[in-house]
């Protein structure tokens, strides 16, 4: 049993104090007790908050974080910087994924993110063809999640037309194509290998999917959590009006029947009646902010979403920056840039850090259907402690921390992380971050040089 101990922590009730936390052998949280007094050989800290959860990641583009800085010949885009993308992954192996994976998880836990959902669409050797063992590059992901302690929501993508129409996939997409027999077969696989493991399935897009494919891919995974770009650029909008004479969150909403197990990602152009449905059917939106600025995407209806209680949580995606607080800031700033107000999304009188924590932290766990997102019994113990020295953090009590992290500090304040009870994070740096990094500059030194 391990015993732990924090000053302030909070709990689904709110913030308490002096509260005992004591952590099964299974990882889970056996017992809970606020104003107690500490046993003496608890771990103690000053400040405690749930993990989060991490609910979009394609891990090898943390590799060209950056990369696609550099202004074309014509206006850039979301299909521009695709361009730079499909370039960068020709050149990649198996041993590449796994490195650069693991960079990213510790990158990913040191900003207080505790879980992951990996939208793994890497399938194929660089000529198409697939490797002897299908699950190959997959392996690699569940790799790197273990070996830096990372929980892991593994999402096989079904990616097998061009476009909307079944148009053909390009010379640049010849590395995701698999068909949705494959990624049914790939997903069963993961799962009698990795029996622990939350595995979900992931059709990519309207626009690389048929209505038939979809449908067989869902009805063949009877569970898990099931995630979809859908409406991410107008171009996308236009194209699937075109096509089926619907928006694309209005066909999910008509044809698929949304509910629970899905999380759609992005959203980043729904109209009214979409903001109202998709709130109303208890799917999650998966934001990714700082991706969606970096894109030049736009900005989510977080203001009428939210209003209509809409579910939420955020995801760092194509990973320019690894940062918890970024995304969540950027999600506040964009409302605020838009309607020229302050205070966007908590309700009056209410904090906008912790409005913003609680719900991304519930919205993630939902999404990612991970037992985290809450300090409380029978969860896994995936605590966050934060440095109450940081000059963000200095004084300040309660909802004043995450105010304070969220919007003032210039570096996360995050000191220590467990993941079901085990440190990962320690002084504010992964317990095996060197080695890792060191792993990760040889990697990127030998694929840059070929450039």
């Amino acid at each position: 049993m391990i015993k732990l101990f924090f000053a302030q922590a909070l709990l689904p009730t709110g913030w308490a104090e002096d509260v005992a936390v004591e952590v099964a052998p299974d990882g889970t949280i056996a017992r809970i007790e606020a104003g107690a007094v500490p046993a003496p050989e608890a771990s103690r800290a000053a400040i405690a908050v749930p993990g989060m959860a991490n609910v979009h990641s394609h891990a090898f583009q943390r590799g060209m974080a950056g990369l696609a800085e550099r202004a074309g010949p014509a206006e850039d885009s979301f299909w521009t910087w695709r361009e730079v993308m499909y370039g960068f992954l020709d050149r990649l192996t198996p041993d590449d994924v796994e490195s650069i994976a693991g960079q990213l998880y510790a990158e990913m836990l040191e900003a207080g993110f505790t879980a992951v959902g990996e939208f793994h669409y890497l399938h194929n050797d660089s000529d198409g063809s697939p490797y002897a063992d299908p699950a190959e590059l997959a392996e690699r992901i569940v790799a790197a999640a273990t070996t830096t302690g990372m929980a892991l929501t593994h999402l096989p993508v079904l990616y097998h037309q061009g476009s909307f129409g079944a148009a053909p996939s390009t010379p640049g997409q010849r590395r995701f194509v698999m068909d949705v027999e494959a990624v049914v077969r790939l997903i069963e696989t993961l799962r009698a290998r990795h029996p622990d493991l939350v595995v979900g399935a992931a059709p990519h897009s309207l626009r690389a999917v048929t209505p038939e494919s979809l449908r067989t891919l869902v009805e063949a995974c009877e569970s898990g959590p099931l995630h979809i770009h859908a409406a991410e650029q107008e171009k996308e909008v236009a194209d699937c009006l075109a096509w089926s004479g619907r928006r694309p969150v209005r066909w999910l909403l008509d044809e698929v029947g949304l509910g629970e197990r899905w999380c759609l990602i992005h959203c980043t152009h729904l109209d009214g009646g979409e903001v109202r449905d998709l709130a109303a059917s208890g799917a999650v939106a998966g934001l990714c902010p700082v991706t969606e600025a970096n894109l030049g995407d736009g900005i989510f209806r977080g203001v009428d979403y939210l209003g209509q209680s809409g579910r939420f949580g955020v995801g760092s995606d194509s990973h320019i920056r690894i940062d918890l607080a970024d995304e969540l800031r950027s999600l506040e700033y964009s409302q605020r840039l838009r309607d020229r107000r302050r205070n966007r999304l908590a309700a009056p009188g209410h904090s906008v850090g912790l409005t913003l924590f609680d719900k991304a932290r519930a919205g993630g766990a939902q999404a990612l259907a991970q037992n985290m997102g809450a300090i409380e019994a029978g969860r896994r113990a995936d605590i966050v402690t934060l440095d109450p020295d940081h000059p963000a953090l200095v004084g300040r009590q309660g909802d004043a921390l995450l105010d304070g992290w969220l919007f003032a500090a210039r570096r996360a304040p995050v000191d220590s992380v467990r993941v079901g009870g085990r440190l990962v994070v320690e002084g504010g740096r992964h317990v095996a971050g060197e080695a890792v990094a060191r792993r990760f500059a040889r990697t990127m030194q030998a694929l840059l040089a070929d450039a």
